[in-house]
């Protein structure tokens, strides 16, 4: 239950005494509002004080006003308080000056922020300030609480548009919002306005203005505006005359009233809200029978709805302009419940569909109920109006005024829409424009046509404009033109040479001329597109092919697969699609840098598009890995023919500087329909054959089968279980003994990695060591496997086994990483092995990879007392040549060379000069893959130093080695 009480303010006892008479303080939730149109503040002071002593729990805002509205009446010039007390709504209220916020956006923002709760209902907000924004301070509050009523007004001043001040308990400004908001679940608030502005006669632009002051419009000053449509004597009467006459202003949405409130020197006036340079301003009228009729519905409407309170915040100008009408809704409003409120410099509308609304000679309210659902039954008669005598000749002036401003705008559109039409087309357009008639002679163009062909006026009109083109394109032309005559735009591009004879490429659109439904001509458009077509085709090479090599792209070649994929599907012809790979290419791009490898890689790809025929499409996937695609004729014995040219060519000698390479590719092939029906299994497929032919050692084609894929798969698991294997412990090492060939003695051993997967059980070296290099696995395992053949042979030496050493393999991977040799040495350090039993074994490739680095880690591994060995010598790439370059401590003959190793065979000499050589380097020679008696003898005819082999034993796990090492037992050489 809401129970509404009003009084006048006399003086302050007479206030104290109505609080106590009434038992105001015994109530909950009290909002008091205060509508002052006193002289001064005074009695705003005291009112304050008055609150604060003696109801200090009581929510109070209010303003200076205009008019106050007491008990359904109008009252001039005195203060009003209004008690609104609630029996379960709660009250919370706030003053806001537009000082401390950066704008007034960001003001409405926070007011709702800090009062209105997830219960709030409605919002009353009274403004101070002509210059604030008032209605971003709305769009602020919208923004967050989008679904709360609004209502409330910019406080007014009823002597002659003073300063107003708006307060909330005991603040006051000048410029800022007071604000309450009611907070209640179950209250039901029904927010309405009425007001019917419309505008008369021309629009006028504002050309200077600041705030809410405005300097000039149409570049006139505004008294001299106002003096010659409304007369001086209006013009005298101002700011009050105002009022009666106000202007809408053009906003983003709707057009917004407003009022002179100042006149300033120099014909300048100030007015009730802010004015941007470049808005549009009409005069405005009020449409009296159309208030009046829509009122009178509103409140015939709210009198058969239940209702408590109504809160009325009224126009100024509604109440001098209908002034017997105002009384009447005000007595019609009171019969329902009871009313307050006050006349206000603006009012703000409730919108269902958006952001509320500051708006100007309005009638607005706020109807609000506690759940009550009596309702009040009013007198019979209720909402019947008869217009006074004077209201009807107003009336009368309101239909004529609104029949000329139809009469007057209707005059107005057509004699400016074709010249305005004409200049936005011609004048001010950027693009060239060019009309036609309906014989294709030029009518007309505009500046931006000479600009872009040099030819003025004289020298085109009259003329047919197909004299202007290309004879090649004339008929072309043709066609667009007789087709945009008969009705239908045309859009086009044409090459065009302009005066100084630059051609240049043009987007041209077409538009028919029709003059009363007949066609009279074409209007064209057009737009220099050369540098527009350049950077497309610039961003088409940048995207879709290689910069390198200038092939197509990986994506190009997708999309081009794809095209051509559905071409074969459709024609139910074969396909084919190539991968390639350059075999070993990174030993190139690793020793002598990716520029050249760039470079050979563009020569070779020249050689393979050379020998390409019809019908195929050739890129560059990625690297060194090409694609083809072969789309006509694609049978296996085609395809093979091309790829053995394709291999030839790759083998061809390049030359990069005075350096000769030969190379050799790899490639796979898979065929549509048999190998995959879509593209991406077609390219996976391929790839994997290509694969396929690289591990069977290069040079060669190889077609997709299932089998591939199977043992693909196969591949994954296994690098599966690999990437756990050192996790879950399932590696071991074992320990081939090497052995002194003078002596017989075994004088250390190899470590060789072992893998016993649970399920796989004992997998090959030779299948996990490759794929861990692959996957980069291999520089966890070799450190573990350094780690741990250094942690044994320690623990040999501690047991009194004798000064064994450990070979260790170490991949290109571990030997290319930065800190390789720190690592080496934290290994020693962490199992305390002396260094001089370590060996590290090396392959020619790792060394030769990056020559300069290599003899940089293996004289800093020298320096630190571990020895290295190049390992399977004999099968690398120029061995002899970098050889002497290599400060190494041994040399370890590949296993192809001993297996053959008897009395008579060619082998003998190989392995011959192996060891001389090596004693005339100064290294230790040791021979691998040791497996007959006879092997031996001839080794050590030839003075080798060391051998290991399955001849002498295989490789051992730890605790048999030691009991080999126990039994001592040299061997027998004779």
């Amino acid at each position: 239950m809401i129970l509404t009480l009003s009084c006048r303010y006399i003086h302050k006892s007479r206030l104290i005494q109505y609080i106590q008479e009434n038992a105001i303080g015994e109530y909950p939730n009290v909002l008091v509002q205060v509508f002052s149109g006193a002289e001064d503040c005074r009695d705003i002071y005291e009112i304050q004080e008055t609150m604060k002593e003696h109801l200090p729990s009581a929510a109070m805002i209010g303003c200076t006003s205009a008019g106050e509205i007491y008990n359904g009446k109008m009252l001039e010039g005195e203060t009003v308080i209004t008690f609104s007390l609630f029996k379960e709504t709660q009250v919370k209220t706030g003053l806001f000056k537009s000082g401390d916020y950066r704008n007034p956006f960001e003001m409405g923002k926070s007011i709702a922020s800090a009062l209105a709760s997830y219960d709030a209902k409605a919002l009353i907000l009274f403004s101070a300030g002509f210059d604030l924004d008032m209605q971003a301070v709305l769009d602020g509050v919208y923004s967050i609480r989008p679904d709360i009523a609004v209502a409330g007004g910019a406080a007014g001043n009823h002597r002659n548009m003073a300063e107003t001040v708006v307060f909330a308990g005991g603040e006051t400004s000048g410029r800022g919002v007071s604000a309450a908001v009611l907070q209640n679940e179950g209250l039901i608030v029904e927010a309405g306005s009425n007001y019917k502005w419309q505008e008369i006669g021309k629009s006028f632009k504002v050309t200077k203005a600041r705030h809410n002051q405005i300097f000039s419009i149409d570049d006139k000053k505004p008294l001299q505006i106002l003096k010659q449509y409304l007369g001086e004597e209006l013009v005298r009467g101002l700011p009050a005359s105002g009022i009666e006459f106000p202007f809408l202003l053009e906003g983003d949405e709707e057009k917004a009233s407003i009022f002179i409130t100042k006149v300033l020197g120099n014909g300048a006036v100030e007015v009730n809200r802010p004015v941007k340079e470049g808005q549009k301003l009409a005069f405005a009228y009020q449409n009296i029978d159309e208030i009046i009729e829509a009122s009178v519905k509103d409140l015939r409407n709210l009198a058969r709805k239940p209702a408590e309170a109504f809160f009325v915040y009224a126009c100024l100008a509604r109440k001098g302009f209908l002034l017997d009408f105002t009384h009447k809704e005000l007595s019609w409003l009171q019969e329902i419940a009871p009313v307050s409120g006050l006349f206000t410099y603006g009012e703000i509308a409730a919108k269902e569909d958006g952001p509320p609304k500051m708006v100007g000679h309005a009638f607005t309210y706020l109807s609000i109920r506690e759940g009550v659902q009596h309702v009040t039954k009013v007198r019979k008669g209720f909402g019947e109006y008869a217009k006074p005598k004077h209201f009807r000749t107003l009336s009368a002036l309101t239909h004529l005024m609104h029949a000329s401003k139809d009469d007057i705008k209707m005059l107005n559109n057509s004699l400016s829409v074709s010249e305005q039409y004409y200049r936005s087309l011609f004048d001010n357009n950027a693009d060239f424009v060019y009309s036609t008639d309906m014989q294709g002679n030029f009518t007309s163009i505009n500046p931006a046509f000479k600009r872009n062909f040099g030819f003025n006026e004289k020298e085109v009109i009259g003329k047919p404009a197909l004299r202007f083109i290309d004879s090649r394109d004339v008929a072309r032309v043709r066609r667009h033109f007789y087709r945009t005559v008969n009705g239908k735009e045309q859009y086009y591009n044409l090459e065009i040479q302009s005066k100084n004879g630059a051609r240049n490429l043009y987007e041209l659109k077409n538009i028919p001329i029709t003059v009363e439904g007949e066609p009279a001509g074409i209007y064209c458009i057009g737009r220099n597109i050369t540098e527009q077509k350049r950077i497309e085709q610039e961003m088409t090479q940048l995207a879709y092919y290689d910069k390198d090599t200038g092939l197509p792209n990986r994506l190009k070649f997708m999309e081009e697969l794809d095209d051509l994929l559905q071409k074969a599907k459709k024609k139910k012809r074969p396909l084919a699609v190539l991968f390639m790979d350059i075999d070993r290419f990174k030993l190139i791009n690793d020793s002598l840098g990716h520029y050249a490898g760039d470079q050979i890689l563009r020569q070779i790809a020249g050689r393979i598009e050379a020998i390409l025929p019809p019908g195929s499409f050739f890129g560059r996937f990625s690297g060194d890995k090409f694609t083809l695609i072969l789309a006509k004729e694609a049978d296996s014995s085609r395809v093979t023919k091309l790829s053995n040219h394709i291999l030839q060519a790759i083998s061809s000698p390049v030359y990069y500087g005075e350096q000769e390479f030969f190379i050799t590719g790899s490639i796979g092939a898979s065929l549509y329909p048999g190998d995959g029906h879509e593209k991406e299994t077609l390219m996976k497929n391929a790839d994997i054959a290509m694969n396929r032919s690289k591990h069977q050692g290069g040079n060669r084609l190889t077609y997709y089968s299932t089998e591939m894929n199977e043992q693909t798969l196969l591949k994954l698991e296994l690098e599966s279980y690999l990437r756990k294997a050192l996790q879950k412990k399932e590696f071991f090492l074992c320990y081939q003994p090497l052995t002194n060939l003078e002596t017989g003695a075994i004088y250390g051993s190899e470590a060789l990695i072992r893998w016993n997967h649970p399920k796989l059980g004992l997998v090959s070296p030779g299948d996990f060591i490759p794929l861990a290099e692959e996957t980069g696995l291999i520089n966890e395992i070799g450190h573990w496997v350094l780690q741990t053949a250094c942690r044994q042979t320690k623990e040999w030496h501690n047991k009194g086994l004798g000064s064994l050493t450990v070979s260790v393999n170490v991949s290109v991977h571990q030997f290319q990483q930065p800190g390789f040799v720190h690592k080496v040495l934290q290994v020693l350090k962490e199992t305390m092995l002396e260094p001089q039993f370590l060996v590290l074994e090396l392959t020619e490739s790792s060394m030769l990879r990056n020559m300069e680095n290599s003899i940089l880690v293996i004289q800093e591994l020298q320096r630190n007392g571990i020895r290295v060995a190049i390992d399977d010598f004999g099968t690398g790439y120029s061995s002899l040549s970098y050889l002497k370059h290599l400060p190494i401590d041994a040399l370890k003959i590949d296993r192809s060379f001993i297996d053959n190793l008897r009395s008579g065979s060619p082998d003998i000499a190989i392995v011959n000069a192996i060891i001389t050589m090596g004693l005339g380097l100064h290294v230790k020679v040791v021979a691998e893959g040791v497996e007959t008696a006879e092997q031996m003898r001839l080794l050590k005819d030839l003075k080798c130093h060391f051998a290991q082999g399955f001849f002498i034993h295989r490789p051992l796990g730890a605790e048999q080695f030691e009991e080999e090492l126990g039994k001592k037992a040299a061997l027998n050489l004779s």
